[in-house]
């Protein structure tokens, strides 16, 4: 367990960003501290209550993902998370991926709390593959206030080979396209998912970490 926060306080939500192995842990970490958060990276399973939301990051192939999680024991601690709904959930490019029930990367099953499968971009489209780089996003509820200061036509940076085709359509919070529309953000209870990196968005991505955190930050007292 590495602490990354500068210390507890009842001003800053503590954030568990999920560690198992792989992925761009610290610079997520660093974009959720930049908004107000206190985060902390586990590498197991840790008591509830200590944590008011966890962040799942990832990089790389999703088997390897499966595996490290399923190895440290974070695969139930997430399934028990997100379906008792204790907190918010946030996932970010594999940590949405890893959300659905299998892909075709290795027909690796995943956590299967959302319905539906991950599929290769088409090969004979003439595409660069992977999706590497800025690209528009069209967000389908942008009266939900984790899509706050969000526009459609708004960039983030996306680097992935595989994308999310969800069940229910109910659930797809954004869209971009990539010589096909995919889902490039799900949300459904309390989880908030994306495939582009926030982290590696700038402003935009700032702004994505502000909303998910900001229920979670406490209300300016004006008597103060």
């Amino acid at each position: 367990m590495t602490a990354t926060g500068r210390g507890r306080s009842a001003l800053r939500p503590r954030v568990a960003v999920l560690d198992y192995g792989m992925g761009n842990l610290r610079s997520v970490a660093r974009a959720l501290e930049h908004e107000g958060a206190e985060t902390v990276l586990l590498e197991r399973p840790a008591p509830d209550g200590q944590w008011d939301a966890l962040v799942l990051p990832g990089v790389g192939a999703l088997g390897d993902c499966m595996v490290g999680l399923r190895q440290s024991g974070l695969d139930e601690w997430i399934r028990r998370w997100i379906g008792e709904e204790r907190g918010p959930f946030l996932g970010v490019c594999l940590g949405l991926q890893a959300l659905f029930e299998h892909s075709e990367e290795g027909a690796v099953a995943g956590l299967g709390l959302l319905r539906g499968r991950v599929r290769h971009f088409p090969r004979d489209r003439g595409l660069k593959i992977p999706h590497m780089g800025w690209n528009s996003v069209r967000f389908t509820r942008p009266e939900d206030p984790l899509a706050a200061r969000l526009e459609d036509g708004d960039q983030f940076y996306f680097d992935h080979s595989y994308y999310a085709e969800p069940e229910d359509p109910e659930v797809v919070w954004a869209r971009t396209d990539y010589g096909l529309p995919f889902a490039s953000a799900v949300r459904s209870g309390p989880i908030l998912a994306t495939q582009f990196h926030p982290e590696k968005s700038q402003e935009l991505g700032l702004q994505i970490y502000q909303n998910f955190l900001h229920p979670l930050l406490p209300t300016p007292n004006l008597h103060d």
